[in-house]
């Protein structure tokens, strides 16, 4: 999606309107109310622009499914704005918004903080067996458990209103948008690119972070060429609501001291121009800091620089993607490590024909390919392969329910008996997939 055609997002902004601009990004499931707690201080020095994930807070339920989608649709808010150069504070997806802006725009970028973030987010499929739970059951149980996910035990108990607050959050969140924003992240992965983000940024973390904890905030340090490390004590993953003081101080650290100026493409220099939301900015004054009380920023050598990405894609590789999208990597992991000399050509044969060639025509979307993948495995009485496919049904965005009426469909025109065994294999994969955790 183009930022002409992207649609905007909800935003609000904080601060003078002569104040360069930092955008402050929200997580998963979250409004740009996480970072209330921020502002008061941070207003003192720039103009705060906050935004709303698609279908979150309210904002309009169009999802978004890829990180560069939701990246697309904040710069054409900033567009339509004005707004051409900014600094920007995202926390897990919304670090992954500015890594993505390091990436793909970094003309637009001055400066950058990436909390709870990490080049690539758990496994494609946590992510998408996440949305199976969703779309079945709805955010009830996403919603139940959060608090265990973004706060350390003590935080929760002692403060049970923040926890009533994060729970109704993510329980009014459009259903359709966290599943896309789950697909987003799922497909997020920016390991080998970490060394081409060539703006100053500050890497920051809960040291009791389950979700992205310190050991992904350290291989962001070690793969970006300018980046600094923060660990914050007794601090889960929403990091800013749980440590709100030592974030704040460590965002004013870094953006006062660590903002670059706009490039300058005429004369290839660098440049400092009128402070203003509406064109290139110059950094704000630096202010004086006092000593944090929280683990020290600790400079991390560079790493060595990515391998350069080769030439061109053939149908394997292709394949090979939409194979781990559709069955997951677990399932294509065991396949692919149990092949040897006699079944090696074999497994090359179906990642390149069946998944690079038929699964990606354009010509059937992958719901209806499932329909008609189940029916034929019922047919074929292929019962190991149903379960499989079962699974990869559900996260090609079937409900249980449809998948009940293919079953049934089959029984008519494939036998009972066929379809009793397939009935049997289905409910199985399903219960274990939409059941929630915890």
């Amino acid at each position: 999606m183009s930022e002409t055609t992207a649609a905007p997002l909800q935003y609000r902004f904080d601060g003078p309107e002569d104040a360069p601009v930092l955008i402050l990004g929200p997580s998963l499931g979250t409004t740009w109310h996480m970072w209330d707690r921020q502002i008061p201080e941070l207003v003192k020095q720039w103009r705060i622009f906050r935004y709303d994930l698609p279908g979150h807070g309210g904002a309009p339920a169009h999802p978004a499914l890829s990180v560069a989608d939701v990246t697309a649709r904040l710069l054409a808010t900033l567009n339509g704005l004005g707004v051409q150069r900014f600094g920007y504070a995202g926390c897990a997806l919304g670090g992954a918004v500015g890594i993505e802006l390091a990436l793909r725009h970094p003309e637009r970028l001055a400066s950058l903080a990436l909390i709870a973030a990490s080049p690539r987010f758990g496994t494609a499929d946590e992510f998408r067996q996440r949305g199976v739970i969703v779309r079945t059951n709805g955010l009830d149980p996403i919603a139940r458990t959060s608090p265990e996910r973004w706060f350390t035990g003590g935080f929760a108990a002692a403060q049970p209103a923040i926890t009533e607050w994060a729970v109704q959050m993510v329980r009014t969140t459009d259903p359709g948008c966290y599943i896309a924003a789950c697909e987003a992240l799922a497909t997020f992965d920016v390991r080998s690119e970490l060394g081409r983000v060539g703006v100053p940024t500050l890497v920051l973390v809960g040291s009791e972070d389950q979700v992205t904890g310190p050991a992904e905030a350290r291989t962001l340090v070690a793969g970006i060429p300018d980046a600094r490390l923060a660990v914050v004590p007794g601090a889960s993953h929403l990091v800013p609501v749980e440590q709100p003081a030592a974030v704040t101080d460590l965002l004013v650290r870094h953006f006062s001291t660590a903002w670059q100026p706009a490039f300058d493409a005429s004369t290839g220099q660098l440049t400092a121009v009128a402070m203003s939301p509406m064109s290139p900015m110059s950094p704000p004054r630096p202010v004086p800091v006092a000593p944090l009380p929280v683990a020290p920023l600790a400079e991390i050598a560079p790493p060595v620089a990515p391998p350069e990405p080769e030439g061109g894609t053939d149908r394997y590789d292709v394949g090979i993607k939409i194979r781990r999208e559709v069955l997951g990597d677990a399932h294509v992991d065991r396949a692919l490590s149990m092949a040897d000399d006699f079944s090696g050509d074999f497994q090359e044969f179906i990642t390149r024909y069946s998944w690079g060639e038929i699964w990606d025509r354009p010509g059937l979307d992958r719901r209806t390919r499932s329909c008609i993948t189940i029916s034929a495995l019922v047919a074929g009485g292929h019962l190991d392969a149903l379960a499989a496919h079962t699974r990869a049904a559900l996260r090609n965005g079937l409900t249980p329910a449809e998948i009940k009426e293919v079953l049934l469909q089959s029984a008519v025109y494939c036998g009972v008996p066929a379809a009793s065994s397939a009935f049997t294999v289905a409910q199985q994969i399903i219960q274990e997939e939409t059941t929630p955790q915890g």
